[in-house]
């Protein structure tokens, strides 16, 4: 524990991860329908103030760190036999940056949702569940072991599944919820494996023990690599769903059917939360050479076929779900690469850029009732407010000058332009078609003309427009931020050349988003061969067909062979033996005769023939 010397707020560490799971208890009388004068606008305003308290407790405790230095905290939870299970935290400025990015997301989040869904009748129920949300975010980023890490990943799959499927009246919905738990399932339980196996090999699940098990193994060769290999690969599939990275990202552009204040969450801080284990994890999972090939392959193509992806879809929500992908891509290449100061610089400047052009979307959705960018347009001068912060959380997340990404991008092009020029090009053409995407998305919905469902549509009300303004402050203020943080050398330590690479690849992409026509977009063109790519790219590559084609079909036709297993054989015998039974009980009623002598010679007989048979088998006697 801490030493009683440490500051008060310090030694309550233990209480972050609980403001959240507290908010959903306060919420529960309200969700459950125990008060019903009041209505649910109570459950909010609790769930408000726990993650004010949340946000000012962690902001006193990254000041107080910054001047003690780390600190580290731990208690048993279960013990049996071997097996010591214990329950740690880790204070230390990454840590508690991050912890500071979810509280903060959570509250204006949370304020977003009172104007987005303020004629919600379970509203109660959804800040429940965005309280449980951020309890496990909080707990997952704080973590000091591998078995707390999992255990509080599997509640962030349980809550993307009860926030997607929020309108389970809807089938769509309904589908959208499953299909995200069951894919995030599969990576799930592949890191399961590699957390078990990793307990059997190291004898411990604390972070600091597994990196010394690591270095060891990798000196006195204690798993062959084959091993290695396969506990890399379990390790990196966790993260791979949560992050929504190929092949497991159909999830996160089906989980659009929840709210817009979910979803605003889930595109920012929960895949944030995904790379932060990951990069925990990184330590190990390079004892494989073939699982870091692996993880660059996997953040390569879902970087570049995320961005690809984006440009061809009409749903406005759906275009920015793949762009999380591709950009959570990149981030992985910079962890695979060895690059943690970077990549959380990268984490940091997405989260906050997408969660701003998120609400910006949700905005939209509210006050037009659509999401099809063929039926938006002319909403630039009717809602500028929302229109000046989707303008600002899109530059965010790209390679414009003077914003955060522009800075992130540069330094990783400056390490990666000698050693690993490939990867170079894939961050440059990453931001050129993912800027594109934003200039096409913005002369959908912002310019041209005004068309029915925009029409009559109004600013957002105060509630949605107050936390836009903030995080607008925010992103516009990222890079000052970032020259204070330590992990970097210095915000601009690149060359001019990388810098006006940088930026040429974003004013190319802005260049093609301005002049292509935006029928081009959406309209299926006349040329074949043109026609033939917009297709690939509108249905994902046919990933989703794919999957239906292979792993669906196969499962499927697993499940219908036990079926078929279970009814046919299974059932069978045992209904014959019923009807044996039957039959036999038939027969033998019909020789009832009341003489106790028949009875005790049928026995005798039977005892007779049981030992002789005895004797005849082999071995007998």
């Amino acid at each position: 524990m801490f030493a009683p010397s440490l500051p008060l707020p310090i030694q309550l560490a233990w209480m972050l991860p609980l403001y959240g799971f507290s908010g959903m208890v306060l919420s529960l009388p309200w969700a459950a329908g125990w008060f019903k004068r009041n209505g649910p606008r109570p459950a909010a305003y609790l769930n408000l103030l726990v993650t004010l308290l949340a946000v000012g407790h962690s902001s006193v405790i990254l000041k107080q760190v910054w001047t003690f230095g780390p600190q580290h905290f731990e208690f048993p939870w279960f013990q049996a036999a071997d097996l010591n299970l214990r329950i740690g935290f880790d204070l230390s400025l990454t840590n508690l940056a991050a912890l500071e990015l979810v509280t903060t997301m959570s509250l204006v989040c949370q304020v977003f949702a009172l104007g987005y869904m303020d004629k919600e009748w379970s509203l109660a129920r959804f800040y429940a569940l965005v309280g449980f949300f951020e309890g496990a975010m909080s707990g997952v980023v704080l973590s000091s072991n591998l078995f707390m890490s999992y255990f509080l990943l599997e509640m962030l799959t349980l809550s993307t599944y009860l926030l997607v499927g929020f309108w389970y009246a809807q089938p769509l919905v309904v589908t959208a919820a499953r299909d995200a738990f069951l894919t995030k399932r599969v990576g799930d339980v592949l890191l399961l494996m590699g957390v078990v196996a990793l307990s059997a090999w190291a004898g411990s699940m604390e972070f600091n023990d597994l990196y010394a098990w690591a270095g060891n193994a990798r000196e006195q060769h204690l798993i062959t690599p084959l091993a290695g290999t396969l506990l890399g690969l379990g390790l990196i599939a966790g993260p791979m769903g949560k992050c929504a990275q190929f092949p497991m990202h159909l999830w996160l552009d089906e989980a659009m059917e929840g709210p817009n204040p979910a979803s605003i969450l889930r595109n920012s801080v929960v895949v944030t939360c995904g790379a932060i284990v990951l990069m925990k994890l990184m330590p190990i999972v390079a004892l494989s050479p073939l699982a870091t090939d692996v993880l660059l392959a996997v953040g390569t193509i879902s970087a570049v076929g995320g961005a690809l992806v984006a440009l061809a879809q009409v749903d406005i929500k759906r275009a920015f779900s793949y762009s999380t992908t591709s950009s959570l891509g990149l981030v992985f290449i910079a962890i695979a690469l060895q690059l943690p100061g970077i990549a959380l610089l990268l984490l940091f400047a997405h989260g906050l850029a997408r969660a701003l052009q998120f609400m910006g979307v949700g905005s939209i959705i509210a006050t037009s009732n659509c999401q099809d960018l063929t039926e938006l347009g002319g909403l630039g001068t009717r809602m500028p407010a929302t229109t000046m912060a989707f303008l600002l959380g899109s530059a965010g997340l790209l390679g414009l000058v003077p914003l955060g990404s522009f800075w992130c991008m540069g330094l990783m092009v400056e390490n990666l332009r000698s050693d690993e020029p490939l990867f170079a090009l894939v961050f440059l053409l990453t931001n050129l078609l993912a800027t594109a995407n934003v200039t096409r998305v913005f002369r959908s919905v912002f310019l041209g003309p005004v068309l029915p469902k925009t029409k009559r549509a109004p600013e957002a009300n105060w509630l949605m427009a107050l936390p836009m303004v903030s995080l607008s402050v925010l992103v516009v203020l990222l890079p000052w931020i970032m020259q204070r943080i330590d992990t970097v050398p210095g915000i601009a330590a690149f060359p001019l050349p990388v810098g006006l690479a940088v930026a040429g690849s974003g004013l190319v992409g802005l260049l093609i988003g301005s002049v292509v026509h935006l029928d081009e977009f959406w309209s299926r063109s006349t040329k074949s061969s043109l026609r033939v790519l917009q297709d690939l790219l509108a249905y994902d590559f046919y990933t989703p067909e794919i999957y239906q084609r292979t792993v669906v079909l196969l499962v499927a036709s697993l499940a219908r062979l036990t079926r078929w297993f279970d009814v046919t054989v299974i059932k069978g015998l045992a209904d014959g033996v019923g009807r044996l039974s039957l039959t036999t009980a038939e027969g033998l009623k019909l020789s009832i005769s009341g003489q106790l002598q028949s009875y005790v010679l049928t026995v005798i007989v039977a005892i007779v023939l049981l030992l002789g048979s005895l004797q005849l088998l082999p071995g007998a006697g």
